[in-house]
């Protein structure tokens, strides 16, 4: 810096008279340039220094994350990857972590979680890694490498599957593919790569061989506009992968995972072995380098696999992308729960150090780690509270029946669970903002962040891009449903606006306009000409009133443009603000109207709104979502939907007879079709 410092000194010389002596005046002005000189030398000096000093740091600093700036509606996403990044060994690596009985699981997942997870870090960075307990000596043939996905994560030699060897072809036995232990049972899973296009035949072959009954797949094909995974089914028909031959059964699609059933036979030219069923489960809700952002689907999920998976098969293969992040973390929690029935304790650390003898970098990232406990900790405090149609009655009765026939405590115990879960006031920030406070009916509702509805933001109008309205996931379809507020007077073109820019053509209205001399919701539609907010006009068509709810047909305009859509008004009569409907029946039939208004329209978000869109709307979006569970599958998990739900807006199912109501009107639907296969 000095040799800057000497140019800007020497460069700039006094002035002198024509008799070589400084005038007076000369003498006062270099009083004034000399220190000036020095001043604006220095800050020179300091601005140089200060670029230096950022564009290093800029260089050298990586970006933290924090789960506020990269939560999505499915997950919470980790620094985005462009490559597997090995990760380094620990200093501290020979630290070990002991079991934890389970009535301490949760203590420990609460001090772990301070400090922005500090500990949980500390603990998955003392796990081995790298490729220190085997040699990859086939993985690294010239003639294999162009088979694996990502040059550095590579199946070790003792614990890869070996592939019988086609005629001619000596490293025809290779497929980037380890067995793994269960907690209990020896080469439980088959951990493996996604496959790529040159790869399909041998991963199918692989599933041969195996006698490989269940596929669970954790990435999707696509993620960030990256390649992760080549499509190794057909969509429909069948095709033929090398000798194995792979024909689509059925599949059926839900919000967390899509269930695939393909009829797979061995075809050689001089002969055809006997077909076999191999189920695909794919979860579809996992965000590549991040976690899903609730457990609950996950723990679903593996239920799912676990029932689905015959006694008498081979190994369950797992992959993701490299077959290591997203495929551990699925094994950890497997045999974690089963670690849970049989000591009633938990040993992530001793779990993950041992599989990773079987195949290096199982479990990716602190956020996967952590993920575990949260999954564990879910499953020990709720279990499994699924049920059977055919176990309803039963189970009512044991909620119900307790010495004093009023008292309820059963009921009162499990809903208070959900009443105990936390409210993130932390992922409320837009619509606690000074500009939108206005906009909000009730200030204990507001949506989080995460999955609010987001408007078209008005040019030169800040905040504008805000309603009191959440995305809410249906039972086949994520955001399926918007739930949101009745509108105020000042928030009613924000409503239409809503509806026009998401294409809604359904919504449901579950109070009164008054109620106990109460303004609950602003009317928002014209009764006999059309009426105007903004750039939106909507016109009354027809009014049908049915049993327990009206039937509008009202026309949305879009001003500008003139467009038009028809959207159908759905007006629920019969439900106090305080209390629940008499009977279920008609909340049955409107439920039923509205999905086959839906599946006219085009299945766009339904809108559902209440006074304050969280104890009705949720009651309603719950039963819709239940309901099309005990149809589909026979099966309905009233706890863990209400959960669901309140995790994606905060007090949804309000009240413990709205909770309550939410069972009866099941049985309700169960009594009506009583033949079981009218609804399966």
């Amino acid at each position: 810096m000095i040799p800057v410092l000497f140019l800007v000194a020497t460069t700039i010389t006094p002035n002198y008279s024509s008799s070589g002596n400084k005038t007076s005046e000369d003498q006062h002005q270099s009083q004034h340039i000399l220190p000036t000189l020095l001043v604006l030398s220095l800050l020179l000096v300091i601005i140089v220094l200060l670029a230096w000093y950022f564009h290093r740091l800029r260089n050298q600093r990586k970006a933290v994350v924090t789960t506020v700036d990269k939560k999505i509606p499915n997950g919470i996403l980790e620094e985005p990857e462009q490559t597997v990044v090995l990760l380094p060994r620990s200093p501290t690596a020979s630290r070990t972590y002991l079991p934890i009985p389970v009535d301490c699981l949760e203590e420990e997942f609460r001090l772990r979680s301070a400090d922005d997870g500090k500990l949980f870090r500390e603990e998955f960075n003392c796990l081995p890694s790298g490729y220190t307990q085997g040699t990859c000596d086939e993985a690294n043939k010239e003639e294999n490498k162009d088979k694996n996905r990502y040059p550095n994560i590579l199946p070790y030699d003792q614990s890869r599957v070996v592939l019988t060897q086609l005629e001619g072809n000596p490293c025809s036995d290779y497929v980037n593919a380890s067995f793994i232990d269960g907690y209990t049972e020896k080469n439980k899973f088959i951990a493996a790569q996604g496959p790529k296009q040159d790869t399909v035949a041998d991963f199918w072959r692989m599933i041969w061989e195996q006698k490989v009954a269940t596929i669970v797949m954790l990435t999707n094909l696509k993620e960030r506009k990256e390649d992760k995974c080549y499509q190794y089914w057909p969509d429909q028909g069948c095709w033929t992968y090398g000798n194995i031959r792979v024909a689509v059964e059925d599949f059926t699609v839900l919000v967390d995972y899509t269930i695939r059933k393909f009829c797979v036979q061995y075809q050689a030219s001089d002969t055809s072995k006997t077909p076999r069923l191999v189920t695909q489960l794919h979860f579809t809700s996992w965000p590549d380098f991040g976690v899903p952002f609730s457990p609950i689907g996950m723990l679903k999920f593996l239920k799912k696999v676990k029932l689905v998976n015959p006694s008498f098969a081979g190994p369950i293969v797992v992959h993701c992308s490299a077959g290591v992040g997203r495929t551990g973390t699925f094994i950890v929690i497997d045999g974690m729960i089963d670690m849970m029935h049989l000591e009633q304790k938990v040993d992530v650390f001793g779990f993950v150090s041992k599989i990773r003898d079987q195949r290096s970098q199982l479990v990716q990232t602190d956020m996967q780690h952590s993920f575990i406990y949260q999954a564990l900790l879910e499953y020990y405090l709720y279990g499994d509270t699924e049920l059977d149609v055919s176990s309803l009655e039963g189970h009512l009765h044991k909620l119900h029946n307790t010495s004093a026939p009023l008292d309820r405590v059963g009921l009162e115990e499990e809903f208070k669970k959900l009443t105990n879960m936390r409210i993130m006031k932390e992922n409320m920030r837009t619509g606690n903002l000074p500009a939108n406070m206005k906009k909000n009916r009730v200030l204990q509702i507001i949506p989080y962040d995460f999955n609010r509805v987001i408007l078209s933001m008005r040019r030169g109008q800040e905040f504008t891009d805000y309603v009191n309205a959440s995305f809410i996931d249906g039972y086949r379809q994520k955001d399926y449903f918007i739930a949101t507020q009745g509108p105020l007077s000042h928030t009613v073109e924000d409503f239409w606006r809503m509806v026009w820019e998401w294409k809604c053509h359904s919504i449901v209205m579950l109070t009164e306009l008054q109620e106990r001399e109460q303004e609950k919701c602003l009317q928002y539609w014209s009764t006999e000409d059309s009426v105007t907010y903004g750039d939106y006009s909507i016109e009354m068509k027809g009014d049908t009133l049915c049993d327990t709810f009206s039937l509008r047909d009202l026309v949305l305009t879009f001003g500008p443009e003139k467009q038009t859509r028809l959207v159908r008004h759905f007006h629920f009569h019969g439900w106090p603000e305080i209390g629940i409907p008499a009977e279920g029946k008609g909340m049955i039939d409107i439920i039923a109207s509205v999905q086959r208004q839906q599946q006219q329209s085009g299945n766009h978000p339904i809108v559902v709104h209440c006074s304050a869109g969280a104890g009705r709307t949720g009651t309603f979006i719950a039963l819709s979502n239940i309901l099309e569970r005990v149809k589909a599958e026979g099966l309905l998990d009233v706890f863990q939907t209400v959960k669901s739900l309140r995790m994606q807006r905060p007090h949804m199912v309000q009240t413990v007879e709205q909770y309550d109501f939410c069972y009866r009107v099941v049985q309700d639907f169960v009594d009506i079709f009583s033949d079981y296969a009218n609804f399966k």
